[in-house]
């Protein structure tokens, strides 16, 4: 898992946490707030295991070439 994965993961949880907060508080703003951090924590983290995903494939060509 890299900084990105991580950084994803910790966006997700702040997320859905405000979504909760602001759902037992009845604010909206708080809410809406959450799902934009919820989302977009899911795209950094996607974003971060796509660039592991290459970055072991380069490896794994590097190995490859080695032999």
């Amino acid at each position: 898992m890299n900084r990105d994965e991580l950084k994803g993961k910790l966006d997700q949880a702040k997320g859905e946490a405000k979504q909760a907060i602001g759902h037992a508080t009845n604010n909206d703003r708080l809410h809406d707030e959450g799902v934009v951090d919820e989302a977009s924590g899911k795209l950094r983290e996607g974003y971060g295991e796509a660039r592991r995903k290459v970055g072991d494939a380069i490896e794994d060509i590097g190995e490859h070439l080695k032999r």
